[in-house]
């Protein structure tokens, strides 16, 4: 697949990580294969996670097609943007064909992203999981390799300013792949959200405790931030879907 606009779009990432004094830690980035079909699952906290969670890939030299919302691609300026790009339209309504498309990408030999969780975590912590994830990897035979974010969320997420202030950690953790069968999907899913969960933890433990102190928004609650549970932004995702269908009905 021909890429333009990738290359340089890459380099610019680098270059705002280093003008923003980001601490980037990669581990398990030789999880990701360095050539053929590789499904990377990634964990949803921000809207900036697209950015991070393909530079996961990119110690191994690989370019990953995200799975993204059909809105994107309509928009005037990240629609010609996420089509150079060569990522892959979602449409809610036609999700099928969209998981088409991504075992076709697969199958010839590209790295796709996904988020299993499908929108951001109010929450923070993981949610359930759509079954789409394992079936793509099962249906394409490719590794399903689960990503890890955490510090994403501090910089632009939902009901939070944008914060791109200095000197962030912003840790990227890969995992051993897993290879989904197709065989049980629901049991495949749950043991990937239990390595996800897992490495999550794993992750916000490790995080800099001076960049985490208890009672921060970016910090779940059951660790001791305000962030709401996952009762509580159910709640708060449920009334957002009401006003934006709300929004969508009112309009002539």
């Amino acid at each position: 697949m021909r890429d333009v606009t990738y290359p340089p779009i890459i380099l610019a990432a680098k270059a705002g990580f280093r003008l923003l004094g980001q601490r980037i830690t990669i581990t398990g980035a030789d999880h990701v294969p360095r050539s053929g079909g590789v499904l990377l699952a990634v964990n949803h906290i921000g809207y900036v996670d697209f950015v991070y969670g393909g530079l996961a890939a990119n110690p191994s030299g690989r370019k990953v097609r995200f799975m993204a919302k059909r809105e994107l691609f309509d928009h005037r300026w990240t629609g010609p943007l996420m089509r150079s790009l060569h990522h892959i339209e979602v449409d809610r309504a036609e999700g099928e064909a969209s998981m088409r498309t991504a075992v076709q990408f697969l199958r010839a030999g590209e790295a796709v992203g996904i988020f299993p969780e499908a929108t951001i975590s109010r929450a923070l912590e993981l949610k359930d999981f759509k079954t789409g994830t394992v079936r793509i990897a099962a249906e394409a035979g490719v590794p399903l390799v689960p990503v890890i974010l955490w510090g994403t969320q501090r910089m632009m997420t939902k009901d939070h300013p944008r914060d791109f202030s200095r000197g962030k950690t912003i840790t990227i953790s890969v995992g051993a792949p897993l290879h989904p069968t197709g065989a049980d999907p629901v049991a495949e899913t749950a043991e990937l959200h239990r390595v996800m969960s897992s490495m999550l933890d794993e992750a916000v433990r490790a995080y800099p405790t001076a960049e985490q102190p208890p009672g921060c928004w970016w910090l779940p609650a059951r660790y001791g931030g305000s962030a709401p549970t996952l009762e509580q932004a159910a709640v708060l995702d449920a009334e957002e879907k009401a006003a934006r269908a709300a929004r969508k009905a009112a309009r002539p």
